[in-house]
């Protein structure tokens, strides 16, 4: 899909109307309100200063000069540089407060409060206010005040004890699972909080972390462990409760096989050629299989190991079993699928030039989303925001003297 060159006038998605103020920085806060701003709601991403979101400073890959990993975490948001350490700044974010319905923030938990600008005051200055809090660990518990990242977050949830092949190191997911549900939980829980704000006029807050995220991410594991006392391992691709649900080598590169029931696994037999492993007392039922994973996993292997991916995903679909290849990153993106359902944008950066990103992963029938706008430049909009907040040009000059401000 290729984005509009100027905003529409009016937005279109079904959180039109909705203005949002962004304080976050990195991946966890701007997933959230990039999902905001794809769905239509009018967000400003506030940025500090000196220098602006952390991730401007990501050395690799940059395009032509602009961090790759910024542009992508914050496309359809305008940008405004605000020094909240400066007295016109923190007045400056307070105004604009009075007039936003959300506030989002990942700072360390108390740092808003040391600045004067706690949830308290906030919605002492807007009751409608939701202020949606993304941290490391949440706002309450012995760890409310302790700094958080995908990686710490994964560990501590037990993600890396079970992802990886069995007797190998923790590893952490290929992706930084953490942080993006967290954006993604704290997107859900601005918009049921919108919600009842419609209803009653009343703001709240909204709290969860990466470490909520993480565990929300344990689910199969953690009804194990619920059940048995017992900490499942790592089982690589392998699924933890059902076979054969996993990667294959097929001649040309890998595939995934879903075996998630027994008529699934029947039809696997048949599509192999060996229809006798229905009756074999190693892989009769799923329990068997679970049981004889390692022999059942070696016997595919060689069957499937004669012919391509796409020979076997052939086969398998006409036979109504669930397979797919193990694509590259590349092949993911540029895959017909994937560009029919929209989800790779075209946009044009005013110093990075042509760029593209990953489209909204949510699609309406009403009320579209469109994604019109790259990630901003550093301040690229602070006047045009100003003004539409009430200031003129004169006091908005006064503001980028004292260095309250910043400007493209």
């Amino acid at each position: 899909m290729t984005a509009d060159p100027t905003p529409p006038s009016t937005p279109t998605g079904p959180l039109a109307g909705m203005r949002v103020l962004d304080l976050t920085q990195i991946m966890a806060g701007p997933t959230c309100t990039m999902m905001l701003a794809d769905m239509g709601a009018d967000v400003v991403k506030i940025e500090k200063l000196p220098g602006g979101d952390d991730s401007r400073g990501y050395r690799d890959p940059r395009v032509n000069g602009v961090s790759a990993p910024f542009m992508i975490m914050n496309r359809n948001k305008r940008g405004l540089a605000l020094n909240l350490k400066l007295e016109q700044g923190r007045e400056v974010l307070l105004r604009m407060a009075r007039q936003a319905d959300v506030l989002v923030e990942n700072f360390r938990g108390g740092t808003l409060e040391k600045l004067g600008l706690g949830f308290d005051v906030l919605r002492a200055a807007n009751p409608g206010l939701i202020c949606c809090s993304i941290s490391g660990y949440g706002r309450t518990g012995p760890y409310a005040d302790k700094g958080g990242f995908d990686l710490i977050a994964q560990g501590f949830a037990g993600l890396m004890s079970v992802t990886g092949e069995p007797g190998g190191p923790p590893v952490k997911t290929g992706n930084p699972v953490s942080d993006m549900n967290a954006g993604v939980l704290a997107a859900t829980g601005v918009v049921a909080a919108y919600v009842h704000k419609l209803k009653t006029g009343q703001g709240q807050v909204v709290d969860t972390s990466l470490m909520d995220a993480a565990l929300q991410q344990t689910c199969w594991h953690a009804a194990v462990f619920f059940a048995t006392g017992d900490s499942p391992g790592p089982t690589g691709s392998a699924h933890l409760l059902t076979a054969p649900y996993q990667a294959f080598k097929a001649r040309d590169g890998w595939i995934n096989i879903g075996g998630a029931n027994q008529a699934n696994w029947e039809r696997i037999t048949q599509v192999l050629g060996h229809p006798e492993w229905r009756d074999d007392p190693r892989y009769a039922t799923n329990s068997d299989r679970m049981a004889h994973l390692a022999p059942l996993v070696e016997a595919m292997n060689q069957v499937l190991v004669t012919r391509t991916r796409a020979e076997w995903t052939a086969a398998f679909d006409a036979a109504g079993v669930p397979v797919g290849p193990v694509h590259s990153i590349g092949e993911a993106l540029t895959h017909p699928q994937t560009l029919a359902r929209e989800m790779v944008v075209d946009l044009v950066h005013p110093q990075a030039g042509p760029t593209r990103a990953i489209g909204c992963p949510v699609h309406f029938s009403a009320t579209p989303t469109r994604i019109t706008r790259p990630a901003p430049m550093l301040g690229e909009h602070t006047r045009e925001l100003l003004r539409e907040y009430g200031w003129s040009d004169a006091q908005i000059d006064d503001l980028v003297q004292a260095g309250a401000v910043q400007e493209a």
